[in-house]
């Protein structure tokens, strides 16, 4: 079997639907309430409790998919490093405003981006990323527990965001495949829907 069987449109539509269902039924806030979290397991699983940050972090890789290299590799990695930064921020309790809104708005031009298929340069791309990835390291960077584990818990959320962008590149990365284009467009108008509605309810 080859590798376009395996990843064929066809097989991993099932398997994006469920991502989605099964982020869809954790509640958009949740990741942002203070849940109690320790150690680099709970790292591992704090991005997964909130729909919007499943949703931007599989859009980055989305997105890089379809910009292609360098931004492939530039886009995941600025993503991370600057979330670091706002965690970094949050943790210190420095204020920041419009953290929910800039989360929620995250979803829906990331969203668009994918849809519409846009193309800027490296460095506006990577720029827009920096900006969402501040809002989204801060929103958990107040979460963050005040002890030795904080390191771990913080590494365990990196790992995350990057299986998040990897599921994300691995869905868009047969993009040359004109059915694979419309499924990836799609999904990004899909992502900006939601990102739409959580706007409005930010």
């Amino acid at each position: 079997m080859s590798f376009h069987d395996v990843f064929s449109s066809r097989r991993l539509a099932p398997g994006a639907l469920a991502l989605v269902i099964l982020a869809g039924l954790n509640s958009a806030a949740s990741a942002h309430i203070g849940l109690h979290a320790d150690g680099f397991a709970d790292g591992v699983a704090h991005p997964f409790l909130g729909l919007d940050h499943v949703l931007a972090m599989v859009a980055v890789g989305l997105w890089a998919s379809q910009l292609g290299r360098p931004a492939y590799w530039v886009l995941p990695v600025t993503f991370p490093l600057v979330m670091a930064l706002g965690a970094a921020i949050g943790l210190a309790g420095a204020p920041l405003p419009w953290v929910e809104t800039g989360i929620a708005a995250s979803v829906l031009v990331l969203g668009c981006a994918i849809a519409f298929a846009l193309r800027p340069s490296i460095a506006a791309s990577a720029g827009i990323i920096a900006l969402f990835a501040l809002f989204h390291g801060y929103s958990h960077g107040v979460e963050l527990p005040h002890a030795a584990s904080s390191l771990a818990y913080g590494a365990g959320f990196i790992a995350a965001t990057f299986m998040l962008h990897a599921i994300g590149l691995a869905f868009g990365s047969w993009s040359g495949r004109s059915a694979a284009v419309l499924t990836t467009r799609t999904a990004g108008a899909a992502i900006a829907a939601v990102g739409a509605v959580l706007l409005v309810t930010a």
